[in-house]
């Protein structure tokens, strides 16, 4: 090894590590927090748009999909349960550079396409709750200042995340739990059609079986956040042994959320009145219908704001710590690392980020002219589902590796099945619409770039400094 190396080595060794705070119910809280939000709250009406009464299946299969994957991060968190998630079982498992930076930019793009997504909804949730019809450029206004907002309580530091967190999740838990209640109420009374649970209808003629994926890769979304939980791994208490049940009981506690809301908006709402333009609309009908007497269109709004700024934050918080990380390790230029001296937080990977981020919003907002919502929200989906193929890869091949300590063991046929599933539901025979490719693609391809200039960069210093000529003698 190198002098720079074993200095390097030394450095780390004598770095602190991170305290272990994080408990059974503080994990869990984190977990559903990051699930919850944007999700349920913004595309219940797009789906049920997609597949008619039906709406609770695709969140069903969502969470079966997932719950599958999260078999496999259990196996991997409690095997090697250091904070770093998909990128450092990627890179255990198969040792490419580039592919471990691929997998590490497309989450980190996908924290930040869900935030926009987020910023989106909470703009159109604001106007629902002012009850103001805003045009087009008035939510993109609110949408870039509140990821604005976000991106200053990330600068301000992380000390009070967890608390924010524990608020935030209790109220995106009750506003769900109200529309729950309201909808068993009305169908005790009889006020529920549940002949309209188990219709099926696409409006564009497909068959049953790809207008469910297509919808399911919409619902897809709602699931994600399981993941992002592995990245607490080094400040959890005794993860191999926690991480396990805390995981699934999440999952759990969100997948019957998910299906008892969607069940309660079809049985009491027509489909067709679920469809409308309004974000807050199919939900806000759900309590109007079963709880008439109750001001819940002027109350739901401003829950569901908190909801989708809780995953905003979320988001931009793992956005900016990936790209931190990988320009601290030289894999993006080094700028991108910069710290600021007085708060310690990351401030040039947090401008980086939501400048990426009002990128996103005008651009597939003005120039594309999609819905912001319905696109970026289906982009952070596809992004994580073809990470999610690689990491359900990587458990089989990290088999071979055994480690010192008792870990989680997935079920062996579960990850040949959730690469199966993730890797169906990334291909284009779901009727996902192109444009999320395409935002996906260019986001990668500017990572890659980076990545080249940056990589071209390094070689050629080291080269000046070793004073080697050919490139071949010098480490990648």
């Amino acid at each position: 090894m190198s002098e720079t190396g074993t200095a390097t080595a030394e450095e780390h060794r004598d770095q602190p590590e991170l305290k272990r705070v994080m408990g059974r119910k503080l994990l869990l809280l984190f977990i559903v927090g990051d699930i919850l939000g944007t999700g349920v709250y913004a595309l219940t009406g797009d789906v049920a748009g997609e597949v008619g009464g039906a709406a609770w299946a695709p969140f069903l299969v969502a969470f079966l999909v997932a719950t599958i994957t999260a078999f496999s991060y259990l196996e991997l968190v409690t095997k090697y349960p250091q904070a770093a998630g998909a990128a450092l079982y990627t890179h255990k498992a198969f040792g490419i550079h580039f592919v471990t930076f691929l997998i590490a930019f497309a989450v980190m793009s996908s924290g930040i396409t869900s935030a926009s997504t987020a910023s989106t909804a909470f703009a159109d949730f604001l106007a629902d709750g002012l009850a103001v019809d805003w045009a087009s450029t008035a939510i993109l206004i609110v949408a870039l200042v509140f990821m604005t907002v976000v991106a200053l309580v990330n600068f301000g530091g992380v000390g009070g995340s967890v608390k924010t967190n524990v608020v935030l999740t209790l109220v995106e838990v009750s506003g769900l739990l109200i529309i729950i209640a309201i909808g068993i109420y009305a169908m005790s009374r009889g006020n529920a059609d549940f002949s309209e649970v188990t219709t099926f209808a696409s409006p564009d003629e497909k068959s049953a079986f790809i207008a469910l994926t297509a919808a399911t890769s919409l619902a897809f979304f709602a699931m994600v956040g399981f993941e992002d939980s592995v990245n607490m791994a080094e400040e959890t208490k005794h993860p191999s042994t926690i991480f396990p049940k805390v995981m699934l009981t999440g999952l759990g506690i969100t997948g019957l959320i998910y299906v008892l809301v969607s069940i309660a908006a079809v049985a009491l709402v027509p489909v067709e009145d679920l469809t409308n333009d309004s974000l807050a609309e199919p939900l806000v009908q759900v309590v109007t219908v079963g709880a008439p007497g109750l001001p819940m269109d002027k109350i739901f709004p401003f829950i569901a704001m908190f909801a989708v700024a809780n995953s905003a934050l979320i988001n931009m918080l793992m956005a900016s710590r990936l790209l931190y990380g990988l320009a601290k390790q030289d894999v993006l230029p080094r700028s991108f690392g910069l710290v600021h001296a007085g708060r310690r937080t990351p401030w040039a990977a947090i401008i980086i980020t939501t400048l990426i981020s009002y990128g996103l919003i005008i651009v597939v907002s003005e120039f594309l002219g999609e819905d912001t919502v319905t696109a970026l929200g289906g982009t952070t989906s596809l992004l994580l589902l073809g990470v999610f193929t690689v990491v359900n890869i990587a458990v089989l091949v990290l088999r071979r590796s055994p480690v010192d300590h008792e870990h989680f063991s997935a079920p062996t046929v579960l990850p040949y099945l959730g690469a199966l599933t993730c890797g169906f539901l990334v291909g284009p025979w779901t009727g996902r619409d192109t444009v999320e490719y395409r935002i996906a693609g260019g986001m990668l391809a500017g990572g890659i770039v980076l990545w080249l200039l940056t990589w071209t960069w390094n070689r050629s210093v080291r080269a000046k400094k070793t004073g080697f000529r050919d490139p071949d003698q010098i480490g990648g």
